[in-house]
């Protein structure tokens, strides 16, 4: 029989519904896949197996009475940005040393509703701020795949490099994660695996630990598409306690699969053929382009002519929105408290203390540009900027209906190869934060492997709230590319 890990989370379903085995005997081998593996990729920050197990029983006595829940008895892993009652939540900082919520995310609450069962909190980039994992308090995540021949630990990208990692090495079925500038599409490009950040607002944000709230959004990473709609039903829908939560029905995402693509109309933005690109980028594109073309759909060329601002604009708004919401850790009310000579000094002490290198930079940078004097100069310039980018946006979908890109600049790369570089990290964004800033739903979709031996990935990206469209035109570069194979096990 295939190995209870190996399965799909669409697999694992069919398989609990059938009896060919239990929610228990599920979760005991995704516990012991951790166990095996998590001192070597350093995924989860924080293994949760008693939990799991306990709901893993209880998911046994549903299943045994009928039950037909989304994601009964499915085992995934949980980013440690999202709150989860009783179990230690840190967004992976010091200065939330042992917080622990007494309440759900609205995301997570959503999946126990499902079924879902947790294996434990995943490891990320401080308060999401990179895109390497490299940033954690709880040390640097390691991707599953080594380039060939080569020895080198490799970044699984960021900020949902734990989430990544695990769901490629097959210590979860799916994982939860956040993408506010691509911390989604990312990291599933670098590990081979489907990585989708739905239009902003379908997703509730409430109990997520904030980064930029008007780029947060939550999403799944998974192994294949199906997965992916299947958890992103269950994690979707309106909630009045976030006020950026749309109310707009959640589809059937699943039931939108195997259909046919013949017509689409597929945009191809002029401006992603960057300067300097890799050749083996253009090609992965170049052969994506033809499995459209052959699966009848239509490829047309588009402008989005303001996608060069798209960067600096990001990088002026997220550190401002960032700056903002991490003046609530002071070491008063909860987290982390360094003492000091007075009230003022226990401040700059805990804070000081509290936040690594690059989430002080991000801070830095933030409450520069929303100071007197430059807050027009800077932020309220990139928010103009920032509306350009969805009118582009806006005009290309007046001709086609989805668009095709790269996900990353290249493949992953080794730990500590650009973490001395904020400027060559933060590129790594280049193709993805257009997505955020225009609040769009995008996915990444492995499409082979690169001449490295690592996996490459490309991004779709679709009108808002037609994830439907996203999905079904997705299955068509994972039918020609292939699953992406599991990685050879070194740990």
């Amino acid at each position: 029989m295939t190995e209870l890990t190996d399965l799909t989370i669409a697999a694992a379903r069919d398989g609990l519904r059938e009896k060919k085995f239990s929610a228990r005997e599920l979760t005991d081998a995704h516990i012991d896949a951790i166990d095996a593996a998590n001192a070597a990729l350093n995924a989860f920050n924080l293994p949760t197996p008693d939990k799991a197990r306990a709901m893993a029983d209880a998911s046994d006595v549903r299943l045994a009475n009928g039950s037909t829940a989304a994601l009964e008895g499915i085992p995934l892993g949980i980013k440690d940005l999202f709150c989860t009652e009783g179990v230690r939540t840190t967004a992976c900082s010091h200065i939330l040393d042992g917080f622990e919520p007494g309440y759900d995310s609205t995301v997570t609450t959503q999946l126990w509703s499902a079924g879902a069962i947790m294996l434990g909190k995943l490891n990320c980039d401080e308060f999401a701020m990179g895109s390497s994992n490299e940033t954690s308090f709880y040390g640097d995540c390691v991707n599953p795949w080594r380039r060939t021949g080569d020895e080198t630990p490799l970044v699984p990208g960021g900020s949902s490099g734990g989430s990544a990692s695990s769901v490629a090495a097959h210590l979860c079925l799916g994982a939860t994660a956040t993408d506010t500038g691509g911390s989604i599409r990312q990291p599933a490009a670098f590990t081979g695996t489907v990585g989708i950040k739905p239009t902003y607002g379908r997703c509730s944000r409430w109990g997520i630990v904030a980064f930029a709230s008007s780029l947060d959004q939550a999403g799944p990473i998974t192994r294949t598409v199906r997965d992916s709609a299947i958890m992103l039903g269950a994690m979707a829908g309106h909630d009045p306690k976030d006020g950026t939560s749309v109310n707009v029905p959640v589809p059937d995402y699943e039931a939108t699969l195997g259909q046919d693509v013949k017509g689409l109309k597929i945009g191809i933005p002029k401006e992603y053929r960057m300067e300097g690109m890799p050749a083996e980028i253009e090609e992965r594109w170049q052969q994506g382009i033809k499995w459209y073309e052959d699966a009848g759909a239509e490829i047309h060329e588009v402008s989005l002519p303001h996608t060069k601002y798209a960067l600096p604009a990001y990088y002026i708004v997220a550190p401002a929105e960032a700056s903002s919401n991490l003046a609530r850790y002071d070491g008063v009310r909860y987290g982390l408290r360094v003492p000091g000579d007075d009230i003022v000094s226990m401040y700059e002490n805990t804070r000081a203390q509290g936040f690594g290198g690059e989430v002080k930079r991000r801070v830095l940078i933030g409450t520069y540009v929303l100071s007197a004097g430059y807050y027009d100069a800077y932020y309220l310039k990139a928010q103009r900027v920032r509306t350009l980018i969805k009118q582009d946006f806006d005009k290309a979908f007046e001709k086609v209906d989805v668009l095709l890109t790269p996900t990353t600049p290249g493949p992953a790369f080794g730990i500590g190869e650009k973490s001395g570089d904020p400027i060559a990290m933060y590129l790594n964004d280049i193709f993805t934060v257009t997505v955020n800033m225009a609040g769009l739903p995008g996915i990444s979709v492995p499409a082979g492997m690169s001449s490295e031996g690592t996996p490459l990935g490309l991004q779709l990206i679709a009108k808002p709230f037609d994830e439907p469209t996203l999905f079904r035109a997705a299955e068509v570069i994972e039918n020609a590319a292939g699953i992406a194979p599991r990685p050879e096990r070194w740990w």
